[in-house]
């Protein structure tokens, strides 16, 4: 019963993944008009999506499944909280707004139980979280750079302003958003069925392929919004920019996916727009806001699935009713703490709008 719990879990994980960041691989092309049609640029996305699960995640896989804590910790209950954990997470990061990574909530809750058990491969999770900030800072590089190329070649090159060869430039864009679904689904497919794996409860090859193929159905089917909102925000560069902007997190995705490192490719492509961003119009568009707003997802993502996995372990298979109530009562004066900041800053505020104080 509990190995179908986890298989269950494991599958609606995926296609939550499907849905959320990995629909909006084909946002450039939808977006710019060059796939007028909203199913079509799904079903292209879910096929490349798969294709890049069957044909190279399982380096990916490998890690999460085995790479963070021993695999003998791993069985059908570990599984299913790790599972249960990740989606917990991404359903409470819904509910409040947050754009959480779906690749640290997973390493977050596999780690979340190695901490339980007291066993976790340190060197390797220190060399994940590296990679969470390298991939990003060289996103920003290659995007500041190229974009500034980018643009003087739209001004002087008239090929490129030639309104008859903009059926090129949209199958230019087209073939950088099915290699970005395809990176994808070769970083993706690890975070719902490598701790499957990992536990010998599925094969790498069988694995692959459901876990590939339940991602693309959860694009196709639930992507919708994902797609639509990501091609709206993208709609302010030209298709060579987006077209670098897709190119760039795909190029850096697909390299992580080879060495089996998983990475969040929303933060990747995020770091490539502001630097896209910073060619066209200055340093000054990098507001404190947006970068403190990348930095918190990247704390909080792999922490808040981390709590939660440890919690479950404690709660479920330790039976530590203790530890729990410890972490629910930090949790409670933290949020409690934060409130009451809050509060005391707008009574200030309140108190000179009003010219009250001394």
């Amino acid at each position: 019963m509990i190995v179908i719990l986890a298989g269950i879990m494991s599958l609606f994980f995926a296609m939550n993944i499907g849905a959320s960041g990995a629909a909006a691989s084909l946002g450039v092309a939808y977006g710019s008009g060059a796939i007028p049609k909203k199913r079509v640029a799904l079903l292209i996305c879910g096929v490349a999506i798969f294709l890049g699960a069957v044909i190279g995640g399982s380096e990916v896989v490998k890690t999460v499944g085995e790479g963070l804590i021993p695999s003998d910790i791993l069985d059908a209950k570990i599984v299913l909280i790790i599972l249960s954990s990740a989606a917990l997470s991404l359903f409470i990061a819904n509910i409040m707004g947050i754009p959480l990574s779906t690749s640290e909530i997973t390493v977050g809750s596999v780690v979340g139980v190695g901490v339980a058990f007291k066993s976790l491969y340190i060197a390797n999770i220190l060399w994940i979280v590296f990679f969470w900030i390298l991939v990003p800072i060289v996103s920003f590089f290659i995007a500041l750079g190229a974009g500034k190329y980018i643009r003087k070649l739209e001004d002087q090159n008239e090929w490129i302003r030639n309104p008859n060869n903009e059926k090129y430039l949209s199958i230019f864009v087209i073939i950088i958003g099915c290699f970005e679904a395809f990176s994808a689904g070769m970083n993706n497919v690890a975070n719902s069925i490598g701790p499957l794996v990992g536990a010998n409860l599925i094969s790498m090859n069988t694995g692959v392929v459901i876990g590939g193929f339940f991602i693309a159905i959860g694009a196709f089917f639930l992507g919708g919004r994902v797609l639509q909102t990501n091609g709206k925000k993208i709609v302010q560069f030209s298709k060579l920019e987006g077209g670098l902007i897709s190119g760039t997190g795909a190029t850096l995705v697909m390299i992580a996916s080879i060495f089996g490192i998983p990475v969040p490719l929303t933060q990747v492509t995020s770091s490539a727009i502001i630097g896209i961003g910073v060619s066209k119009n200055g340093y000054e568009i990098l507001k404190k806001k947006l970068v403190l707003r990348i930095f918190k997802v990247w704390l909080v993502s792999p922490i808040l699935s981390l709590v939660i996995s440890y919690s479950l372990v404690q709660l479920f298979i330790k039976a530590d009713i203790y530890s729990v109530l410890i972490i629910l009562s930090v949790c409670i004066a933290t949020l409690g703490i934060i409130s009451l900041m809050k509060t005391i800053r707008e009574d200030n505020s309140t108190i000179y709008e009003d010219g009250g104080g001394i």
